[in-house]
C-alpha cells in the first residue's frame, strides 16, 4: 500500500502547482484581452461617429489582419486539413465579419458605455447557459449567483443611461445582444476544436477578408478618403493588429487555460474599463447610478469566474456529454 501511496503524495502538489500556474497565466491573458477590448469600443465609437463607416472599420480589421497572419497559414498549409478550414469558416461567421459589423452598428446607434456594457456582459450569461443546456456542464451555485448579479448590474446600467441620455436604440441593443450570443457560441466551439489560438485567428481573418473585401470594393463602400491620415493609422493599428491578431490570440489562450465560462466572465469587466477610458477620450462621464451598476457587474464577474463547486452524487448535472 505504501508503494502506491508515495507516488500519489508527490504527484498531488505538482498537479496543484501546475493548475495554479495555468490559472495565473489564464488570468494574465484575460486581463490583456480586457484592456484591448475596452479600448476597441472607445476607439471604434470615436470613428463611426465621425468620418469612417462600419464598413471601413471591418475592412481595416480583417484586411490588415489577414495580411499579417497570412504567414501562419502558409507555413501550416500542409498540416491544416480541409476540416480545419471549414472549422475556421464557422469561426469567422461567429467572431469574424458579422460580429464586427453587429458591434459597429450597435456602437453607431448607442454609445461606447452602452455597447461595452451589453456585448461583453451578456457574453458570460450566454456562455454559461449554452454550456449548461447543450453541453451539460455543471455551473455551480456561485456562478449562477454571479450571472444574476451581472444581469442585474447590466439592467441598472441601461436604466441609468436611459435616465441620463434618453432611451437607447432597440436596433442597437439587438445588434449587440446578437453579437454577444455569437461570441459565446464561438468560445464553446473553439475549446472543443483542434485549432491553436494563432491558427484560429489566422483563419478568422482569412475567411472574413475573403468574403467581405470584394463586396466592400465593388460596391464602393469606402469612406477612407474622407478621414485624416492619423485616424486611418490609428484604426489600422487597433483594428488590424491589436483586434485581428493580438486580441483573438490572447482571448483564445484565456479560454484554453481558464475554460469558456470563466474566461468569458472575466471579459465582462470590459464595461468598467471602457467607461473609464471613455471619460478622457469621448468625454462620457458615468453617473453615480452607472458607477453602482458597474460595481455590481464586477462583483458578479468575480463570482462567475470562480470554478464551479464539485457536485455531489445526488447533485449531478441533468445532462452529460
Amino acid at each position: 500500500m505504501s508503494g502506491t501511496e508515495a507516488p500519489n503524495a508527490t504527484l498531488a502538489p505538482d498537479s496543484s502547482l501546475a493548475s495554479s500556474r495555468n490559472r495565473f497565466a489564464g488570468l494574465f491573458w484575460a486581463t490583456l484581452t480586457v484592456a484591448i477590448f475596452s479600448g476597441w469600443f472607445v476607439i471604434t465609437r470615436f470613428s463611426v461617429t465621425r468620418e469612417l463607416s462600419i464598413w471601413d472599420i471591418t475592412a481595416l480589421r480583417f484586411g490588415i489582419g489577414a495580411t499579417l497572419l497570412a504567414p501562419v497559414l502558409i507555413r501550416r498549409r500542409a498540416t491544416l486539413p480541409p476540416a480545419a478550414w471549414r472549422e475556421g469558416l464557422v469561426f469567422a461567421m461567429l467572431w469574424g465579419m458579422p460580429f464586427v459589423l453587429l458591434v459597429a452598428l450597435g456602437l453607431s446607434l448607442t454609445s461606447a458605455a452602452q455597447a461595452a456594457s451589453i456585448a461583453p456582459t451578456l457574453m458570460p450569461l450566454f456562455a454559461g447557459i449554452f454550456a449548461w443546456v447543450f453541453l451539460g456542464e455543471w455551473q455551480g451555485r456561485q456562478r449562477w449567483i454571479g450571472y444574476a448579479a451581472i444581469f442585474a448590474g447590466l439592467s441598472l446600467l441601461l436604466l441609468a443611461g436611459a435616465a441620463a441620455h434618453g432611451p437607447p436604440s432597440l436596433a442597437g441593443l439587438g445588434a449587440l445582444a446578437a453579437a454577444a450570443a455569437m461570441w459565446a457560441v464561438y468560445t464553446l466551439l473553439f475549446r472543443k476544436s483542434g485549432l491553436t489560438p494563432i491558427e484560429s485567428a489566422a483563419l478568422i481573418c482569412f475567411w472574413s477578408a475573403t468574403l467581405f473585401l470584394p463586396a466592400y470594393l465593388l460596391l464602393g463602400l469606402s469612406r477612407l478618403s474622407h478621414a485624416s491620415a492619423a485616424e486611418i493609422a490609428l484604426q489600422s493599428i487597433y483594428q488590424g493588429v491589436l483586434m485581428s491578431g493580438v486580441a483573438i490570440f490572447t482571448f483564445n489562450r484565456a479560454v484554453s487555460l481558464l475554460g469558456s465560462a470563466a474566461a468569458t466572465a472575466i471579459i465582462a469587466l470590459v464595461p468598467a474599463v471602457a467607461s473609464l477610458l471613455a471619460i478622457p477620450v469621448l468625454g462620457e462621464m458615468p453617473s453615480g447610478a452607472e458607477c453602482v451598476a458597474i460595481a455590481i457587474i464586477v462583483s458578479g464577474v468575480l463570482l462567475a469566474s470562480r470554478r464551479p463547486d464539485i457536485a455531489k452524487p445526488s447533485q449531478t448535472p441533468r445532462r452529460t456529454l
